[in-house]
């Protein structure tokens, strides 16, 4: 007769990339509790959504031990992924409801729309360097992502056939508002963007029938928006 079994021998063995997503998961959840809501953001649904999303999908391998860390990292192509705390307080300036339609300026990493994805109905996502939409569509699907569109090209005129939108946002900064942007908003809509050159400034536009109100934030810095944003500034 064989010998019987250790004790606990009978239960699976925890592979290393199971390891690795438990710790990945526990510093999301750091990041979230002791960098974004310390920070200010209150908006339960988008710390929700910043728990769910695994930003260090979203990032090169080489900088996955940074994902959760609050800076912005480099994704190639002289584009970086935005400080987790931006992402947060973008998403939270947009006040996403579950019906909304939203238009993204600037996939790059794809992060951000995930992080919309996970709190709105649709994302359309554009996104002008060919390599990065790309990544961001295998990214997408990889997993799982149904309700994000994304479309290569220069932004700046926006998604003409799919609008209007609830809402808009911007992740590269041009020096002057887009008004083909404000003609895709819906009456009330909002639009947050960072606005201009080496000094930029948050802001948040909102649509409404006596014309556009604008509310002015913080200092921020982006990559500048590029295309036509450049040749009409």
């Amino acid at each position: 007769m064989a010998d019987p079994a250790p004790f606990g021998s009978s239960l699976p063995h925890r592979s290393a990339a199971a390891i690795h997503e438990e710790r990945y998961a526990r510093a999301r959840a750091s990041m979230v509790e002791h960098q974004i809501a310390a920070m200010g953001i209150t908006d339960t649904s988008v710390l929700d959504a910043m728990r769910s999303v695994p930003r260090h999908l979203f990032v090169p391998e080489e900088h996955r031990r940074e994902a959760y860390e609050d800076y912005p990292l480099p994704i190639g192509h002289g584009q970086t992924i935005s400080q987790p705390f931006i992402v947060a307080a973008m998403t939270a300036a947009l006040r996403l409801l579950p019906k909304d339609r939203v238009l993204e300026i600037g996939t790059g990493s794809g992060y951000q729309a995930a992080v919309l994805a996970e709190l709105c109905r649709q994302v359309f996502s554009i996104e002008i360097i060919d390599p990065l939409a790309r990544h961001a569509i295998d990214t997408f699907a990889k997993l799982g992502y149904r309700n994000i569109e994304v479309r290569i090209g220069d932004g700046y005129n926006g998604w003409p056939e799919q609008s209007p939108f609830d809402c808009i946002i911007l992740t590269a900064a041009p020096n002057h508002i887009p008004q083909p942007l404000i003609d895709q908003l819906v009456m009330g809509g909002r639009m947050v963007l960072p606005l201009g050159d080496r000094e930029q400034t948050m802001v948040i536009l909102r649509k409404t029938p006596q014309g556009v109100t604008r509310e002015d934030r913080y200092g921020v810095r982006f990559v500048p928006m590029t295309g036509q944003a450049e040749e009409r500034s």
